[in-house]
């Protein structure tokens, strides 16, 4: 038994720290989490929620994991909330892409074929003919890529959902705890400032991203990629759009680059053209040095493991992070892609 009857503390309970903490529980493990500004305090709170694949084309371990998190999350997200009691907002509803002239509808009806392989057949990457229906982006070909294995989420609600699962299966959320058993530190934009500093580099970087909320209710409709913004319809009757991507930055509030984003997701989607703003979000999103997840064992600290850099697709890469960290820090089985290696950025 692990000091204080735990065997793993979880420290960040972001979308990385709650989904090590739901793998490590779920095989049985006492799990503690820890984090002193609460659940989904960080970049896991905030509005958008598109989980989306990367192009199927050039296929490399990256976009290899992604694929298996994204297969992987229907069970993963129905499995909470029959635990917990609380909606995630999850739905693989799939995304509408408009293709800008005839050299992009070519460029895209050759990757039909390559998703078809590449996505095990189950999912599909399609050119369509837009109908003008009324939840569609403004198409200059007058087509659209459809493709059927990007999905949706609310990032709040699946941390609170996932807070509810784990609660109902006894594990303590708190904000304040010792360290006990293994400690897996899943500290996001602020973690990788104490990463850099023991590492002597800099091994991330938080990106300021912006997005908003409108009131909308879209229905149960595809999201939207269009003019470089994410326009993702939600449950709840409202339709969130982002986001932007800041390196350089001063302060974390909104401002007129969300203002743009806006007015980039009305010109796409006119029907939104008329949808009140309810709310504007700023936060920082941690992004590895090698711009994928960084996980493993955290080099000079036996015990300590790190899961950090969830970046832009932390949402769509949760579940399998969860299940090679669980593998990991409780069977000592690694099956981290070799680009994922914490180690191999210090």
């Amino acid at each position: 038994m692990a000091s204080g009857g735990v065997d793993v503390t979880v420290r960040g309970a972001g979308i990385f720290g709650l989904s090590c903490a739901w793998a490590c529980v779920s095989r049985g493990a006492r799990v503690r989490v820890v984090d002193p500004f609460g659940p989904g305090a960080g970049s896991s709170g905030g509005l958008v929620g598109a989980l989306a694949p990367h192009v199927p084309e050039t296929w490399n371990e990256k976009k290899a994991f992604q694929l298996d998190s994204l297969l992987m999350a229907e069970d993963f997200w129905a499995e909470v909330e029959a635990t917990g009691g609380v909606t995630a907002g999850y739905a693989r509803s799939g995304r509408l892409q408009p293709l800008a002239d005839a050299g992009a509808v070519e460029l895209a009806r050759a990757r039909e074929g390559t998703a078809a392989q590449l996505w095990q057949g189950r999912a599909s990457w399609q050119v369509i003919a837009a109908t003008g229906a009324p939840w569609e982006p403004v198409s200059p070909s007058g087509y659209l890529i459809h493709d059927t294995l990007t999905a949706r989420m609310h990032p709040r609600r699946a941390c609170a959902a996932l807070v509810a699962a784990l609660r109902a299966r006894g594990v303590e959320v708190g904000t304040e705890a010792p360290d006990a058993g293994a400690v897996i530190w899943a500290t996001g934009a602020a973690g990788l400032a104490e990463l850099s500093a023991e590492a002597g580099r800099q091994v991330g970087v938080p990106i300021k991203g912006q997005a908003a909320l409108l009131r909308h209710d879209a229905g149960a409709v595809p999201q939207i990629f269009a003019g470089g913004v994410h326009v993702v319809p939600h449950a709840d009757g409202t339709v969130a759009v982002g986001s932007t991507t800041e390196r350089e930055f001063e302060g974390l509030g909104t401002d007129a680059q969300l203002d743009a984003v806006i007015e980039a997701a009305r010109a796409a989607v006119p029907v939104l053209r008329a949808a009140p703003v309810i709310e504007r979000w700023a936060g920082l999103r941690p992004r590895a040095r090698s711009r994928a997840p960084m996980l493993g064992a955290w080099p000079g600290r036996a015990g300590h493991y790190i899961a950090n850099g969830g970046f832009k697709i932390g949402f769509g890469m949760g579940p399998k992070v969860g299940a090679v960290m669980a593998d990991l820090v409780l069977e000592g089985r690694d099956t981290i892609p070799e680009g994922f290696r914490a180690e191999a950025l210090f």
